[in-house]
């Protein structure tokens, strides 16, 4: 956070980019059930390759690429593509607001991985949060409940993969630059994304309306993702931290007003332990 960050200006950017982020997973749930998953995605990787290298390649050139750890780099890359491949699959049989519900167990996975991997103790409140955030999940996707079952796992591999990426996150602030991680992250997920288009073909093109929301779709993750980067510059991790929640909220009016569909009572409450348990490790991490 910058001296003359603005905490207010940091907490209103994040509540618009989680708005940003549910309404492309609205979307995305929406384009999934009629196109195949790597065609979205190419669009929407592609055009966050074109705007980094457009913002950033006129000042700073070869400096965009520059990596020192280019291996660990392209894998952080590479877990969040197969992230968002999952994320794509599991919407298309999954209800908007389970499924942003479920992968919101990341910040605990990451509390857990960070003991092993980083080296960082996992306190008795840590284990609390991950015992209750794994509470939510099953009260989620319990049986009876009515949630594909595959779509659920697609659900947690996501949230396994998004750990990773965060965890390599941490590693490679200390010796990379912010841009270079930006650029080969929209690198990898454009080689993978039209890799597969290209190995898998596209049974059925856009009409020239869904083709329009796929580059909504694309302009709503490109935007979220600039959004939640300014504003940690305004404020730090510790408070907007709880607001990044907002985004559960978002996806289950969006859920509703879209597709007419709403968490029944021990889904809703679920979510709650989950989100709760989410600010517990937010708080743990700010002290």
């Amino acid at each position: 956070m910058h001296p003359e960050g603005n905490p207010l200006k940091g907490v209103a950017l994040v509540v618009a980019a989680t708005l940003l982020f549910a309404g492309g997973d609205t979307l995305g749930k929406h384009l999934s059930m009629l196109y195949a998953a790597p065609l979205i995605l190419s669009a929407r990787y592609i055009i966050n390759l074109v705007l980094v290298l457009v913002t950033m390649w006129p000042r700073h050139r070869i400096a965009v690429w520059r990596t020192q750890r280019t291996g660990l780099v392209l894998l952080r890359g590479l877990l969040l593509a197969l992230a968002t491949v999952t994320m794509l699959l599991a919407l298309r049989v999954m209800p908007v607001a389970e499924t942003v519900a479920i992968i919101y167990i990341t910040p605990i996975l990451l509390l857990l991985g960070s003991g092993p991997i980083l080296g960082e103790k996992v306190s008795p409140l840590g284990w609390f949060c991950a015992a209750l955030g794994f509470s939510g999940v099953l009260l989620i996707a319990r049986p009876g409940s009515g949630l594909d079952a595959w779509g659920v796992v697609l659900c947690l591999v996501n949230a396994v993969l998004g750990s990773g990426y965060h965890l390599l996150t941490r590693i490679l602030t200390r010796t990379e630059t912010t841009m270079a991680l930006l650029f080969h992250t929209a690198l990898v997920g454009s080689v993978l994304s039209v890799g597969m288009t290209l190995a898998l073909g596209v049974p059925t093109w856009p009409t020239a309306p869904d083709a329009g929301l796929v580059l909504v779709y694309a302009t709503f993750a490109t935007l979220g993702h600039l959004l939640l980067t300014s504003a940690y510059r305004e404020a730090p991790a510790s408070t907007l931290a709880p607001v990044n929640y907002m985004h559960i909220a978002f996806a289950t009016l969006l859920g509703w007003l879209v597709f007419r569909q709403l968490p029944d009572a021990p889904g809703f409450t679920g979510m709650a332990l989950i989100a709760t348990a989410g600010l517990l490790a937010a708080w743990r991490a700010s002290r």
